[in-house]
C-alpha cells in the first residue's frame, strides 16, 4: 500500500473564514481548484445546506458545502458516463446481493456536520440507513459505506485528497478514485492506504461488496473507442 501526504488543515464547520482573506486565500484553501466553481452568492462562509439544496433545484447545478462555501461539482460527459456505466454494473449486482442502494451523481449527503458532499457513485447498506422517513430529507445525514470519485479536468490533486479525508472521517470505508485521463484507479482504505490500480486490474470491495469486481478496461470500454483511429 502507498502513501499520501497530508495537505494543509481545514477549517471546523462553525469557523468563519478569516476577515483578511482574499479570493486567492479563499480558492487555496479549498484546493487551488478554478476560480469559476466558487459561488459569491451566499457569501463565501455564509452558505448553508438549505442554500446549496435551492440552488441545486432552481438552476439544476449541483453544488457541495465547504466550510460555508458553495463549491460546484465537476463533472464532465465522459466521467459521467464512466459513472453510470460502474452505477448499473453495482445495481446489476444489488439486484441479487440485497446488501444495500447505490447512489448516482446527484446523490447529495451530509457526511459530517456543515459539509455535504456530493460522490459520483456511493454505495450505502441497509444498516446505515436511518430508520426515520429519511426519503423526505433533501440532504440526508448518511454516510456511506463506499465513496467513488471519477476525477474530472477541473479537479486538483488537493481537492480530491481533502474529500478522501473528510470521508474517512465521517466513517466511509473505502473510496475508489478513478482518474479517465489516466486509465487508472486508487482504491483507498484509509486517507494514507492506497492501493494503484492499472489498466488490466480490477475494482473490488471484499469486506462491502463481496464476489463484485469490475475490470478498468470494461469500465473505459465506451471511452476507449473515442480514441482517434490510425
Amino acid at each position: 500500500m502507498a502513501t499520501i501526504d497530508t495537505p494543509a488543515t481545514t477549517l471546523p464547520p462553525d469557523l468563519p473564514l478569516p476577515s483578511d482573506w482574499s479570493l486567492a486565500d479563499l480558492q487555496d484553501h479549498l484546493g487551488g481548484i478554478p476560480i469559476e466553481r466558487i459561488r459569491l452568492f451566499p457569501s463565501p462562509g455564509c452558505a448553508t445546506e438549505a442554500d446549496a439544496d435551492e440552488i441545486n433545484a432552481r438552476q439544476d447545478r449541483l453544488y457541495e458545502l465547504v466550510d460555508g462555501t458553495l463549491v460546484e461539482k465537476a463533472m464532465a460527459w465522459i466521467e459521467s458516463a464512466v459513472a453510470m456505466i460502474l452505477g448499473a454494473k453495482l445495481v446489476a449486482y444489488l439486484e441479487t446481493n440485497d446488501l444495500g442502494m447505490i447512489l448516482g451523481e446527484a446523490g447529495t449527503l451530509r457526511i459530517l456536520p456543515g459539509a455535504v458532499r456530493i460522490p459520483d457513485v456511493s454505495f450505502i447498506s441497509w444498516n446505515r440507513i436511518p430508520k426515520t422517513d429519511v426519503v423526505r430529507s433533501p440532504i440526508p445525514a448518511i454516510v456511506p459505506d463506499l465513496a467513488v470519485e471519477v476525477i474530472s479536468e477541473t479537479n486538483t490533486a488537493r481537492e480530491i485528497e481533502r474529500k478522501i479525508r473528510e470521508y474517512f472521517k465521517a466513517g466511509v470505508t473505502m473510496v475508489w478514485e478513478i482518474d479517465p485521463a489516466l486509465r487508472s484507479a486508487r482504491i483507498y482504505t484509509s486517507p494514507n492506504d492506497l492501493a494503484s490500480v492499472p489498466l488490466d486490474g480490477s475494482l473490488s470491495a471484499p469486506n462491502i461488496l463481496p464476489g463484485f469486481s469490475v475490470s478498468l478496461r470494461d469500465l473505459f470500454a465506451n471511452v476507449d473507442r473515442l480514441a482517434p483511429r490510425k
